[in-house]
């Protein structure tokens, strides 16, 4: 019999940690309606203890969400309390904690005198730390979940030994990270056979991983310690995470589903909800998928190439080992056009993840007209850009209200806006070395502020002549990064949105801001 591997998914913790993927609560709280039509086993909401926005998003997600919500904490008592309080309201419910277990961590983490002055006695203090941690947890929620983190460059004794505590201590599921993605899926895969012979109460949990991308390996690695007993599989929507990221879990779900028959295992994630999912992540994250990423990639199911062309048209099956369909790819789709009604329109959202309330709908539909006046055929990529720009455009506090650009041959660009802000509308005109230059400029001016841009992307991100243009800013303030992104069919327009949202996401972030620079431990945190 075919044994089930449960997906566990930290797009939300995990995945947010990824440089600039910085989400609100509305975003993480779509994300994670998203995860559940995906139909994931476990949803990791966040890490409530590090600020009010994150134990305020974990809450909405668990008095929401009808799957197991997880909660990370460190094993410390205010952190697994904050956990507790942010999940009380969730059908089903998980405490995560976790401690240093490798050389590197503890001499690193616990290099104070305090911890023990020798390595062993800094490794029993953990132990007991953990212990306590767990045995507190276990007061809150029945489900528990322990991770070693660095466990892939841990000793295989004392991670058979802290393991073992954990479990004594009440954990349910033991996580074994291989948090800096150093190792090699063979010597991964014995890791965990060995704990299997060396933990005696193993067959009391689960045995989870957790793996990262560093080297290339995350999604081989979690294979190979699926193969040697592990049962759960920590992944995130695209790979994004921390540095390189986490395992893919459109790539560990679809090689379980396509290889099937050879290796034996199953989940029960809705495969066919997997480019949507990918989709909506990417657009609200601003973390653009490559596009021969696997699965979720706009290549991953292009032929280009003359022979693998005149392959495919006698059968599919000669270069394509999986449908588009399975994964949410579908050949067919509405065509959306200026003669396109609100019945169509919300459809096919609905169809591409978005619950509207006729308030939002009739809003939206407003500016899908306007851009069908602009373009032939509005695709699906359109569609996500108008909801993302709905979305956020609700929630900022300054908003581009008018654009004038001046530019010409041997002219000195000049730019215009009238910015709302706080009731008030403010207008600047500034010049600059180029139209953007001047317009974000003239935005400066108008807002009395100044910041400084890491990065300035432009793309084309729909079809046609009237193709919609995407922009991308990073700018950075007080040592931290903020994206923006904008979309037009004017492509300085778009760069105006752009700067406008980073700027939007820098003033959301002030209110939390100082407490994360406090314990700056937190934003960081990665298993």
């Amino acid at each position: 019999m075919k044994e089930k591997i449960i997906i566990f998914d930290t797009t939300l913790r995990d995945g947010e940690q990824s440089p600039g993927a910085s989400l609100n609560v509305f975003e993480k709280v779509e994300i994670a309606r998203q995860l559940e039509k995906l139909n994931v086993d476990v949803i990791e909401a966040g890490f409530p203890v590090s600020s009010p926005a994150q134990f305020e998003a974990v809450k909405r997600i668990a008095g929401e969400i009808d799957l197991t919500i997880a909660a990370l904490a460190r094993t410390k008592e205010n952190d697994i309390k904050a956990a507790g309080d942010a999940i009380k309201n969730a059908t089903k419910k998980r405490i995560h904690t976790f401690s240093s277990t490798s050389d590197y961590h503890i001499l690193g983490k616990f290099a104070d005198d305090k911890y023990g002055k020798t390595l062993e006695k800094k490794r029993d203090f953990i132990i007991k730390m953990t212990r306590d941690a767990i045995q507190y947890a276990k007061t809150l929620c029945d489900d528990v979940e322990y991770s070693a983190e660095d466990a892939g460059r841990t000793d295989i004794s004392y991670l058979a030994e802290i393991v073992e505590a954990a479990i004594e201590a009440g954990a349910t599921t033991v996580n074994i990270p291989d948090t800096t993605g150093y190792t090699l899926p063979g010597e991964f895969g014995e890791k965990i056979e060995e704990l299997k012979k060396r933990v005696k109460n193993i067959d009391q949990a689960i045995i989870s991983v957790h793996c990262h991308n560093d080297l290339g390996l995350a999604v081989a690695n979690s294979l190979s310690a699926i193969h040697a007993g592990a049962r759960q599989v920590e992944c995130t929507i695209n790979g994004i995470g921390e540095r390189a990221g986490n395992a893919s879990l459109e790539e560990i779900v679809m090689i379980l589903n396509v290889r099937k028959k050879k290796l034996g295992y199953y989940t029960d994630v809705n495969s066919k909800e997997i480019y949507n999912s990918s989709k909506m992540v990417s657009g609200f994250t601003g973390l653009i998928v490559q596009p021969n990423k696997a699965i979720v990639g706009e290549n991953a199911f292009a032929h280009e190439s003359g022979i693998h062309q005149d392959g495919m048209i006698k059968s599919r099956k000669t270069y394509e080992i999986m449908t588009p369909k399975t994964v949410g790819v579908s050949q067919t789709k509405i065509v959306l056009g200026r003669h396109s009604g609100r019945h169509g329109l919300k459809l096919r959202l609905l169809e591409l993840g978005y619950t509207l309330t006729k308030e939002k709908l009739d809003k939206i539909y407003q500016r899908f007209i306007d851009l069908a006046d602009k373009k032939k055929e509005v695709f699906d990529d359109d569609l996500r850009i108008l909801m993302g720009d709905e979305i956020l455009k609700e929630k900022d506090r300054y908003v581009l209200k008018h654009l004038q650009v001046h530019i010409g041959t041997g002219a000195i660009p000049t730019a215009t806006v009238q910015i709302k802000t706080n009731g008030s509308v403010a207008q600047e005109s500034a010049t600059g070395d180029g139209p953007v230059d001047a317009v974000f400029n003239a935005i400066d001016r108008a807002l009395n502020s100044k910041f400084n841009i890491e990065s300035y992307q432009v793309r084309s991100v729909t079809s046609g002549r009237k193709a919609m243009g995407e922009v991308t800013v990073r700018i950075r303030n007080n040592g931290r990064s903020y994206n923006g992104r904008g979309v037009s069919t004017d492509i300085i327009e778009a760069s105006a949105k752009a700067y406008l949202q980073a700027i939007n996401q820098f003033e959301m972030d002030k209110i939390d801001l100082q407490q994360e620079l406090d314990d700056e431990e937190f934003r960081y945190a990665a298993i």
